[in-house]
């Protein structure tokens, strides 16, 4: 049963590159913890947290799945985030939540690239984490090369603290080198040696004690291990074989040990402690609808949430009818949440991903999770002429339960547009359109966002509106310099003597950004300029934060016609890995997909060629690869900005 005391509570998220064994390792953590009583195979479409259809079909997670299980005393909270690129956002969501991480790395690639864009994402949210590099009795499977691709492409200070023992088919274990056996064999006691050198070099009571004794205890080592971990000063590297139930028992322990509790966090707010006597705050990650209603997902960071409770949503205010605990989509009811949980409640029918719950007397606003621009688009109508209403219902579901997919009405063409984050996580959202809603649905070819860009721009551009029908008049001028800037969009005044006054500056900014919505060459969203405001004038009566801020919408567009433009494409990195016999044929086609091929390596009989491809030429390359490659070759695509299209 969950605690009251906080020390002994961890919420921790499973993280790495589709395919490193994520839900394997869930699923035997599950099963040793006596959560389940049977493990369940991904091959077999039996896991706990790969429970929707798409999943199980797939073989892949798609949704972020949370569950609970008790280990040492302690209650720990587990969510099974997507291993590829095309759900990022759902790990975003976790992570947000989350007080730590469980890295997961395959022992024969290492790092891979989903595994750096998982890992710079916990960066950002401050996530202390440890690492289990995972299937060491595949062929090929080497702990050292694994960290060292660790230290090299994620940049932490690994601090290696099992040695495995056998290799690849021969592994059956690993030796503990913090509580290191009175008979260790001489490798053991040389990589323990190196531990604590390591951890000596980081932490200054360890460094003391080696220096004062010629060696570190083991309670110094935990202790050490555990504040580096925290800070992020060093990386608990573990290791083992899920799939074979080798190392989990040892990685719950480092996770119980290391990985920090809601108490050791720097609370959400200063006002809001991780205490339940303080006011209600709790932030929505998730909202998901089942056949029997509305659940949202939420963090409860301080106070108490019970059953029957009023809370507050940004002015509104929503009625807690349940609150559940989840184990995937199994659901039990309890009586309340407190500081520290990771629920699910029924009732509120407005709570969007992002949303703060609060007491009505108390109100706060936490930071939601950030949503990632949608690079993909497709057409998307119903087959059947009555089906217009439901579409458009089950849509806007979509879009509730997925912050970054993006639903749109084309005003040119009137056809409804889906937008998202790749093919894939486009196909996953049609598809839920026929299961869940029983809608026949046609999908036209999907198209990309393109961008806008400044080439070569204007100077003393002036633009002067003038607006007189009666009544107020609006008066503003206006004389603007556009420039190329490296990305984004850039504003500054270099207006003298108060010819413009400030207020109107920002309103000129606004309404500058307001134009940066539609550029000339079609339409699509500008970036990649910059705007100098240089003079302007005023009326003494007619003049306005409103007249300002449309001359400054106006007189943008029309420099922009004046300028020079390019069209941008949305761009990825993608890494093929192939038989080493197959690179010629997939050279060739990304070299026909307009692909820009940067490194081409070969590890074995499997090679791996990274190339900068646009995402328009991404649209089938799966069965493309596939077919080229008898079924081999797999791929994974992460956004790289945008380039000129030719």
């Amino acid at each position: 049963m969950r605690t009251s005391n906080l020390a002994t509570v961890r919420n921790l998220g499973i993280l790495a590159h589709v395919d490193a064994g994520k839900t394997t390792v869930t699923e035997r953590i599950l099963h040793l913890t006596g959560a389940t009583h049977k493990t369940g195979e991904v091959h077999d479409g039996t896991t706990v947290t790969d429970f929707d259809p798409q999943e199980r079909d797939r073989g892949i997670t798609i949704f972020s799945a949370a569950v609970t299980c008790a280990w040492r005393g302690h209650w720990l909270t587990l969510i099974d985030t997507p291993g590829h690129v095309d759900f990022t956002a759902e790990v975003e969501r976790a992570l947000r939540v989350l007080d730590g991480a469980i890295a997961v790395f395959d022992a024969v690639a290492g790092v891979e690239p989903q595994s750096e864009t998982v890992w710079r994402q916990a960066d950002r949210h401050g996530v202390p984490r440890i690492a289990f590099v995972n299937k060491l009795d595949r062929a090929g499977a080497d702990l050292d090369k694994a960290v060292a691709s660790i230290r090299a492409r994620l940049h932490p200070a690994p601090l290696v603290v099992q040695l495995p023992i056998g290799r690849e088919d021969g592994f059956t274990g690993v030796v503990d080198l913090v509580h290191l056996p009175v008979d260790a064999s001489a490798e053991a006691r040389r990589r323990r040696r190196l531990l604590e050198e390591a951890v000596a070099e980081l932490h200054p009571l360890a460094l003391e004690e080696f220096c004062a004794a010629g060696t570190v205890s083991a309670e110094t080592l935990e202790k050490a291990l555990r504040e580096l971990t925290l800070s992020g000063d060093g990386l608990v590297v573990l290791c083992g074989a899920a799939y074979r139930d080798r190392g989990i028992e040892p990685l719950l322990d480092a996770a119980v040990d290391y990985l920090p509790s809601p108490a050791d966090v720097p609370p959400v707010r200063d006002d809001r402690p991780a205490d339940p006597a303080a006011p209600l705050a709790a932030l929505v990650f998730k909202v998901v609808a089942t056949s029997t209603g509305r659940l949202t997902y939420l963090r409860v960071y301080s106070g108490t949430l019970r059953k029957g409770d009023q809370v507050r949503d940004a002015g509104r205010t929503e009625r807690i009818a349940r609150v559940l605990r989840v184990q995937a989509d199994r659901q039990s009811e309890v009586d309340c949440a407190v500081a520290g949980d990771i629920v699910a409640v029924a009732g509120p029918k407005a709570a969007r991903v992002g949303a703060t719950l609060c007491a009505p007397d108390a109100p706060v606003l936490l930071e939601p999770p950030p949503t990632a621009d949608p690079v993909v688009s497709v057409a998307v109508e119903a087959r059947r002429a009555g089906d217009g209403e439901r579409l458009t219902s089950a849509l806007a579901r979509l879009a509730e339960e997925d912050p970054s997919l993006v639903v749109r009405t084309d005003p040119e063409t009137g056809q409804t547009v889906l937008s998202g984050l790749g093919e894939l996580h486009l196909e996953v959202a049609v598809e839920k359109l026929r299961r869940d809603r029983g809608l026949d649905v046609a999908v036209g070819r999907p198209s990309v966002a393109h961008r806008e860009t400044v080439v070569r721009g204007v100077s003393g551009l002036l633009y002067r509106h003038v607006k007189q029908d009666g009544g107020a008049g609006q008066f503003a001028h206006v004389v603007l310099d556009v420039e190329p800037a490296s990305e984004g969009f850039e504003f500054a005044s270099a207006v003298v003597g108060g010819r413009v006054p400030r207020e109107y500056v920002r309103a000129v900014e606004a309404g500058c950004r307001d134009a940066l919505a539609e550029g000339p060459l079609g339409g699509h969203p500008v970036t990649g300029l910059r705007v100098v405001l240089t003079d302007g004038a005023t009326h003494p009566k007619d003049s306005s934060d409103l007249a300002f801020r449309t001359a400054g919408r106006l007189g943008l567009r029309e420099a922009l016609r004046s300028s020079v433009l390019r069209l941008l494409e949305p761009v990825a990195e993608v890494v093929v890995t192939v038989p080493a016999d197959a690179v010629g044929g997939v050279l060739g086609d990304l070299a026909a997909r307009r692909g820009r091929v940067a490194a081409s390596t070969v590890r074995g009989s499997t090679a791996l060629v990274t190339a900068t491809v646009p995402v328009a030429e991404l649209f089938g390359y799966a069965n493309r690869l596939r077919s080229r490659t008898q079924g081999r070759g797999t791929f994974t695509a992460r956004p790289a900005g945008y380039a000129p299209v030719p």
